[in-house]
């Protein structure tokens, strides 16, 4: 292809998005994307067509979370981008990958006055890394390869680009640029030496691992450091996994702000090592000043916070300074975890009654043990927002990186579908299952449309209370009367059937350990609609592990 060759704006941009390897495009397009699906449809990039520009974000957001490589998304104008809007900002927060496209009306010479017309760009740019309008055609190489590059740079997240239809069919001869690469710097040896004087000083060092962590270099190096030096760990909601849970050393999730089993043992620790922490997920622990030794392992630096101001930061590559740390440390005969360990025996003792309690309506702990139960290994399970989630982040035990895929960042409902899907594209030997309450399925329930029509296989748990559930749980716990939070529901089996998938009502705890084997057997799109009772949720998770936890 010669060098010279002069071609449509809009067959540029799809030029630049081949060389950066992209496979997919999500979205809902309008008129001003005309001339960019026109070029599309004459590329290799597979065009998946949604039915809100939600589902087209919260999919290029798992894409991104699982490859590591940019999600591409698509929509018009004006509505179009404000849809946009929440996905945006969950990529962002969520440290996911994304390069967002929106449509413009012309800015040269446009006759429709104000119509639709919003300031995209400006409403973007406190949610992503970098957000501009192409003012022209020859200017596209370099805006989208400097968005690629930002959102794939630690910590990732997300890209906008304005693309008006008078540019889109502009001629130009530019080409497109070709991806850098780019090794992350690695720790400073005095920053890693200081770490591991820290710990070697401890008599009760504990790691707390962050969804920074969640990378599969990163995962590797902290299995090693924790099998050669004995220390225990906890994970915060977005490090679930990491290293496999059913590690004699795995100490819980911090999946409730405070008081749990998991925070008694952070508590019992006088070094802290935090490894990819960032203070948009809930803290896993409140710092005070009294003498615990806070270590920060990152990428970037700690952005202070009341409750985090650590005294030693180690910063560059996660992994590779795991890996220093492993080398350079030597294992203390005098650190002491038993106390660690014995508040998480309480734990695994105190769920173990709960998760067998076979009643109907179904018990959550007992959903979660039935869950995990019926699935393989390497399944994925992907979680919408609601009270559900502390249940599933607590009690699921995940034993690989990214099969927990849950959102404590911008804890967005109606991610739960949309994520699933995305699992189920990337990965389709594996078995999928979206976990939603009613609330947040209804939110985006419309792409079980999108979900029949790419013939994907997955199972949608709905979790049914006919209410916002982790409100009415505040609520209660504020003590405030039961008020605002209920409403009805459409009949979910003959929901799903409408969109040509099967639907399944649970009618007793063996009902659901017979559903969720079929579902995981037979292909298709599958839900469920599951009763569950939620009365004791604020007993058990407010007060019962709070008291039991402290009394040890």
């Amino acid at each position: 292809m010669a060098d010279t060759k002069t071609q449509k704006a809009s067959d540029l941009f799809i030029e630049c998005l081949e060389e950066e390897g992209v496979e997919y495009i999500f979205g809902v397009p309008g008129e001003e994307n005309l001339d960019f699906l026109e070029s599309l449809s004459g590329s290799n990039i597979k065009l998946v067509l949604t039915r809100h520009e939600q589902g087209a974000g919260f999919m290029a957001a798992t894409y991104g979370r699982h490859t590591g490589k940019t999600g591409v998304f698509l929509a018009t104008l004006g509505p179009g981008a404000t849809n946009m809007v929440t996905a945006v900002a969950y990529s962002q927060l969520g440290g996911m990958p994304t390069l967002a496209i929106t449509g413009q009306k012309p800015i040269k010479k446009s006759k429709q006055g104000r119509f639709q017309i919003l300031d995209v760009v400006s409403m973007m740019e406190p949610i992503t890394k970098f957000t501009q309008q192409l003012a022209a055609g020859d200017n596209i190489p370099s805006r989208v390869r400097e968005c690629f590059r930002l959102a794939e740079e630690e910590k990732p997240g997300a890209t906008h680009i304005e693309f008006p239809e008078d540019i889109a069919e502009e001629m130009s001869d530019s080409r497109p640029i070709k991806p850098s690469i780019a090794r992350r710097p690695s720790a400073e040896t005095k920053a890693v030496k200081q770490a591991i004087d820290a710990i070697e000083k401890a008599d009760r060092p504990v790691l707390v691992i962050g969804a920074g962590a969640n990378r599969k270099m990163t995962s590797k190096m902290l299995l090693e450091l924790v099998e050669k030096t004995g220390i225990p760990f906890v994970t915060t909601q977005m490090g679930k996994g990491v290293i496999d849970e059913r590690h004699p050393l795995f100490l819980g999730c911090a999946a409730l702000s405070a008081g749990d089993f998991c925070h008694r043992a952070i508590e019992d620790a006088d070094c802290i090592v935090n490894i990819g922490h960032d203070v948009i997920e809930k803290p896993p622990f409140f710092m005070h000043d009294d003498g615990v030794t806070v270590l920060h392992l990152s990428t970037k630096t700690a952005e202070v916070d009341p409750v985090y101001f650590p005294q030693i930061e180690v910063i560059g590559d996660i992994a590779n300074a795991i890996w220093q740390i492993k080398e350079g440390i030597t294992t203390q005969d005098r650190w002491d975890f038993a106390k660690m360990l014995e508040y998480r025996a309480a734990e695994v003792a105190h769920t173990a009654p709960l998760a067998a309690d076979a009643r109907f309506p179904i018990f959550p702990p007992h959903l979660v043990q039935q869950v995990r139960d019926a699935l393989p290994e390497d399944s994925i399970i992907c979680l919408d927002n609601g009270v559900y989630k502390i249940w599933f982040a607590r009690n699921y035990t995940a034993y690989l990186p990214n099969t927990v895929l849950l959102d404590n960042a911008l804890a967005t409902m109606g991610a739960g579908l949309p994520s699933a899907m995305m699992s189920a594209m990337l990965y389709p030997e594996r078995k999928v299952m979206a976990i939603c309450g009613d609330g947040g399925f209804m939110m985006n329930s419309q792409e079980m449309e999108t979900a029949v029509r790419l013939g994907l296989n997955l199972t949608v748990l709905i979790l049914r209370d006919d209410a916002y559930g982790m409100i009415r749980w505040k609520q209660a716990n504020m003590g405030f009367k039961d008020y605002g939070l209920t409403y009805g529901n459409p009949d979910f089996v003959q929901y799903a059937e409408s969109y040509g998938a099967k639907g399944h009502r649970v009618e007793s705890s063996e009902h659901l350990t017979q559903v969720l084997a079929h579902c995981r057997d037979t292909p298709g799109v599958h839900l469920i609609d599951c009763p569950v009772d939620y009365t004791e949720n604020d007993q058990i998770l407010n007060h019962d592990i709070k008291e039991l936890s402290a009394k040890l």
